[in-house]
């Protein structure tokens, strides 16, 4: 069983600075790591570019096979992995084992595509000759976020590598080790030296330098809308193409027909799980209001009886992951009932030491209250009701987000037309968090741009060159 000591570093800092990293169930610091800047982004991106030829050369059935060994790695080491995500986070540990479960996923599904690149020819006429290659990038440059580490991480590098690049990663400052660890494991797999760089540091130097930086062909960002909107600006500097997932307010739409149990069960998983710190969080219910009161009711009995506790004794919730973090969700707490929202105080005790917050739902709520309409990234749920379909696609879309949809009903010509008629990127019909790697994965407005999972995430790592030839003779 590895520790947090086993942990390395990749690279030393060059100018001995270093991060502490924390973890937010007990509050004790558990590890220090680089604190990088411009200097180590430089030498990663180096090293990087110095590999990028050899990945560029590798056969793509190749790429698929060291892709493959890498997910057997993955999966070898997983129990040390989770237990390592677990620390690092504060989430559940069964919680830590399913992502990194995901991780393997991801990585098995781009061994196989990495086979699938192809160009096309084109007919333009007799005598000439156009057709289109597939070509990597050459840097990919990977700015991951903390709630999820490693499975964000394997979700933008395992089609990097199948397209033939190399990349460099800057994990978030609150929850690095897993992005170090994994350094390890893609060495083991036979990549060559340079094909994986991890940068360590805060995101206005680190993040920032990478981002700037004119050696990387594309840049693949999950955060915040703010931080979102810098890296684009910094990234357009040298017109390098980015990814961002800017994060959603997503609602779970139940109508009449729905079984209210299933919907229940659903609705507090979609808000509670990882402490509500996914963007895809179903933090928002709307419903019929038929059924309103007797949903509201089983859900705030599931909700009530989850535990909080340190990650690694595999709770159902973990804590939020800094103390900077819970003081914003708790904040909208107070902001909720300010706004005239009731929220019952939850009945679970939380722990005296680490970021917890409990589960915390909202009725009475108004679609212009801002719990109702911004980001809190916490165990949090907005409930507001409505009278027809129409109304409900009107509440919907009534924020600036569009990741995730839910949708809980018996028709499913119904559930059909409210697919076709919302505004987001990512529709769940009666099963919420469903999808896969095969799964195109995305947004609208301000939850971001392009999608990721899927072959149409190879696209983000590559360049498409077309070659048109004049033949010598034209043929008949």
């Amino acid at each position: 069983m590895s520790t947090v000591a086993d942990v390395p570093s990749t690279h030393e800092p060059l100018d001995g600075r270093t991060l502490a990293v924390e973890d937010p169930a007990t509050e004790a610091t558990i590890a220090h790591v680089a604190r990088g800047g411009a200097a180590e982004v430089d030498r990663a991106v180096a090293a990087a570019r110095s590999a990028a030829r050899t990945m560029r050369d590798t056969a793509p059935l190749e790429r698929g096979r060291a892709l493959r060994r890498l997910a057997t790695e993955v999966e070898a080491a997983a129990e040390d992995l989770a237990r390592l995500e677990s620390l690092d986070t504060g989430k559940p540990l069964s919680l830590a084992r399913g992502e990194i479960a995901g991780c393997v996923g991801y990585l098995d599904y781009y061994a196989g595509a990495a086979g699938t690149l192809q160009g096309d020819t084109i007919p333009v006429g007799p005598g000439t000759l156009a057709y289109t290659v597939p070509e990597p990038v050459g840097v990919s440059a990977h700015i991951v976020p903390w709630n999820a580490p490693l499975s964000m991480l394997c979700r933008s590098v395992a089609p990097a590598f199948a397209a033939g690049n190399t990349a460099v990663v800057k994990p978030a400052e609150q929850t690095p080790l897993t992005a170090l660890r994994f350094a390890g494991l893609v060495e083991a797999a036979g990549f060559p030296a340079g094909a994986y760089e991890v940068v360590t540091g805060l995101g206005a130097e680190a993040g920032h330098a990478l981002a700037a930086h004119p050696g990387i062909g594309s840049l693949t960002f999950t955060g915040s809308v703010a931080t979102g909107r810098t890296v684009l600006r910094t990234a357009a500097e040298h017109i390098t193409p980015v990814v961002t997932e800017l994060g959603g307010k997503s609602p779970q739409i139940v109508f009449a027909d729905a079984d209210l149990d299933d919907v229940a069960r659903q609705v507090v998983t979609g808000f509670t799980a990882n402490s509500g710190q996914y963007c895809d969080a179903g933090s928002r219910l709307l419903v019929d209001r038929a059924v309103a009161d007797d949903l509201v009711e089983r859900i705030r009995a599931r909700a009530g009886a989850l535990t909080l506790g340190v990650g690694t004794d595999d709770p159902d919730l973990g804590p939020m992951v800094s103390a900077e973090h819970r003081r914003r969700v708790t904040d909208y707490v107070d902001l909720g009932r300010a706004e005239g929202a009731d929220a019952p105080t939850p009945p679970q005790a939380v722990p005296a030491v680490g970021h917890f917050v409990a589960p915390t739902v909202f009725t009475g709520v108004t679609p212009t209250m801002r719990i109702a309409r911004e980001e809190i990234f916490g165990p949090v749920l907005a409930v507001l009701g409505f009278g027809t379909e129409d109304e409900a696609l009107e509440l919907a879309d009534a924020t600036d987000y569009g990741l995730g949809v839910g949708i809980h009903t018996a028709d499913i010509d119904r559930a059909l037309r409210v697919a076709d008629r919302v505004d987001a990127g990512y529709v769940m019909i009666n099963d919420y968090f469903a999808g896969g790697p095969a799964v195109p994965f995305g947004g609208t407005k301000l939850s971001g741009t392009g999608r990721e999972r899927g072959l149409v995430a190879l696209e983000s790592y590559l360049t498409r060159k077309t070659v048109v030839v004049r033949r010598s003779a034209p043929w008949t």
